[in-house]
């Protein structure tokens, strides 16, 4: 259309004003250029169009992806916020565990010097306490702990058992409040232990379920030990502190 109207403007043109050739050779020189710069403007218009059409294809699946992603990364929150909390709440009653063993620790050399001070006949049983004290302290897995635990149990009972032979040890003031001590480290060790357990089993219980057992796996969430010994440590004596005995 434009160039008909160009081509229509220069025919009149030329017969109205010009009468020699050099004006028709300008004439179609500049209706070459006309011509050359309408075809190459329609080139570029359809590669733009053609472009843009492409750009759209392109960009829909991405976007739908996109909108796919932040959807799905969203439901992710929720679950992934419950495993932190649920994880914490694990490391933090594992951590009351740990401070109440180690106040046992602490207490065992005491007593066992405390014994000593009656008794110089009793080495297994002073050694079998001091090696069961090392394994405690050395232990690093709940299990590993528990069972260390366990151990303790075992020959603080023995070495208990000792204050019966020995009328003045057993009215001790020293010894009488150790053995208090001790009596309420293992009460709250006890009740550490219950709620550790309860924290781990909410925790295991919600890393299978669905769809936060897909974000456990995504990111690394997984099962946690329980605070027990093996079977076979688990029928380790309970330890007697004697408490009601020397009321």
């Amino acid at each position: 259309m434009l160039l008909y109207i160009f081509f229509a403007y220069m025919h009149y043109f030329n017969e109205k004003y010009f009468c020699n050739n050099f004006s028709v050779i300008k004439l179609c020189m500049v209706s070459i250029i006309v011509i050359l710069v309408d075809f190459m403007y329609n080139i570029v218009k359809n590669l733009l169009e053609k472009g843009v059409k492409k750009l759209k294809k392109t960009l829909t699946p991405i976007i739908i992806i996109g909108i796919v992603i932040v959807i799905i990364g969203a439901m992710m929150i929720g679950p992934y916020n419950k495993l932190i909390g649920l994880d914490e709440d694990t490391d933090k009653a594992l951590s009351n565990i740990d401070n109440q063993l180690q106040r046992r620790v602490d207490l065992i050399p005491n007593l066992v010097n405390t014994v000593k001070g009656y008794t110089k006949h009793e080495e297994d049983v002073f050694k079998q306490v001091s090696d069961a004290r090392s394994k405690l302290a050395g232990a690093n897995s709940p299990k590993e702990k528990a069972e260390a635990n366990d151990e303790v149990n075992s020959s603080l009972s023995r070495l208990l058992a000792i204050s019966e032979k020995y009328p003045d040890l057993k009215a001790d003031k020293q010894f009488t409040g150790l053995r208090d001590e001790l009596a309420g480290t293992e009460n709250r060790i006890a009740v550490s232990r219950k709620d550790y357990n309860d924290s781990v089993n909410e925790y295991n219980q919600a890393i299978r379920h669905f769809p936060t057992t897909i974000v456990a796996k995504i990111f690394g969430f997984d099962k946690k030990e329980y605070f027990k010994a093996d079977k076979g440590a688990e029928k380790a004596p309970k330890v007697d502190f004697g408490t009601d005995s020397s009321q």
